[in-house]
This record gives structure tokens, C-alpha cells and sequence, in this order.
């Protein structure tokens, strides 16, 4: 038994842990109620109380799927897609994504409210950012959810997107993920289930069967 615990806190501090998805920001792609296994080993796991990261055997790549410790709470994990990358230049327009200039191809992202189109308080923070920031630009610049940028990605940042792009709270919002909050990679959803289901027992009897096994892309 000793042996099995010590092999299991081995396994999910350094290669495999389990997460699940709490909302419907990246639907399509992920969905409430899914559970997904997540390689931790990909980027490098961090060592329990340091600072420090086991080598990883791949960096985060534009448009990959990552889980990261949320910029406001380290406790809360939060699951969106890589956008921009340090020294990128990123922006919106209309909805449409630009990075370095070019149109980036987004194939998994889902609107449902393209209409409703509005400033928050929250994209302030992107001032710090602008590519250009003469007074005259600064003056200008009123971003929207669809419409903001571009933005210069710093060193040691990325900035991050969900696929369910007007449901979702973001680098948008609340600005870029450090490097060191990243904790891995999804794999795969081991299992899933309907969670608005009204029935008694929904974890078992609202079981999405098409979802188990389905690997994450």
C-alpha cells in the first residue's frame, strides 16, 4: 500500500493529473462536466515547494490547449488555448484574430453571441501593452471584446483565448499567463457526463459515451 501511494503521488505530481471542466468556455471543444487527463510532463512539471521545473520535452506551441493556474488565484486552474506566444504581436478585429499581422486560422472557435459586442472596464490593463502608445494612440485606443490590439506579448507571458469566444473570460480581461503558471497539457476526456441533466443521478445515468476516449485537439 505504501508502494502504490508513493508510485500514484509520483504519477500525478510529475506525469498525470486529473482536472475537470467547471464551465463552457471552451466549448466546443471541452465541454461542462468533462474530465480530462492532463500531461503534466509536457512542459515540465514543477517541483513541490520550489520554484523550479523538471525538464519538459516540448514547449507550448500556438494553438495548443493548456492548463495554467489563474493569474488572480493561483488555487483556481483555469483551461483555454494558446494565442500568442512572448514577442508576439496579437490582436482582434471584429472577431477575427490577428498574430503579427496575419489572420490566424480558428477552425474550434464558437460564437454565440457575435451581436452583443461591448467595452469593460477590465481591458484597461491592455494600455501597458499597445504596440503603438504615443498620447495620441493611447487617446484612441477604447477596446471591446471583439475589437482590441494589438498588443505586444512580453517575455515570459502568453496570451490566451477560449474557443467559446463570447463566453469566456480571458487575456482579454485579465491580462497574460506567466511561463511558470502552466501546468500542462490536456490528454484526453476520460470521462464525461451531462451536468445540466435534471435526472437524480446524473454522473450515472447522463453519461456522454461518444465523449470517453476522445482525445483533445
Amino acid at each position: 500500500l505504501g508502494m502504490a501511494l508513493v508510485l500514484f503521488l509520483v504519477i500525478r505530481t510529475f506525469l498525470v493529473e486529473a482536472f475537470q471542466i467547471p464551465s463552457g468556455s471552451m466549448e466546443q471543444t471541452l465541454l461542462v462536466g468533462d474530465f480530462l487527463f492532463v500531461n503534466k510532463a509536457a512542459y515540465g512539471a514543477q517541483i513541490p515547494g520550489t520554484a523550479a521545473r523538471l525538464p519538459g520535452f516540448t514547449r507550448p506551441r500556438r494553438g495548443d490547449i493548456i492548463v495554467f493556474a489563474y493569474p488572480r488565484n493561483r488555487e483556481q486552474n483555469y483551461v483555454k488555448r494558446m494565442i500568442g506566444l512572448p514577442g508576439d504581436t496579437v490582436e482582434m478585429r471584429a472577431g477575427d484574430v490577428r498574430v503579427n499581422g496575419r489572420p490566424l486560422p480558428e477552425p474550434y472557435v464558437q460564437r454565440i453571441d457575435p451581436a452583443h459586442d461591448g467595452y469593460f472596464p477590465e481591458f484597461n490593463w491592455q494600455r501597458d501593452y499597445l504596440a503603438v502608445r504615443s498620447p495620441d494612440a493611447l487617446r484612441r485606443y477604447h477596446p471591446t471584446r471583439d475589437t482590441w490590439g494589438p498588443l505586444i506579448v512580453p517575455p515570459g507571458k502568453y496570451f490566451v483565448l477560449g474557443d467559446n469566444r463570447d463566453n469566456s473570460s480571458d487575456s482579454r480581461y485579465w491580462g497574460f499567463v506567466d511561463q511558470t503558471a502552466v501546468k500542462g497539457q490536456p490528454l484526453l476526456v476520460y470521462f464525461s457526463y451531462e451536468r445540466e441533466a435534471k435526472a437524480a443521478l446524473p454522473w450515472l445515468t447522463d453519461i456522454r459515451w461518444h465523449r470517453l476516449g476522445a482525445v483533445i485537439h
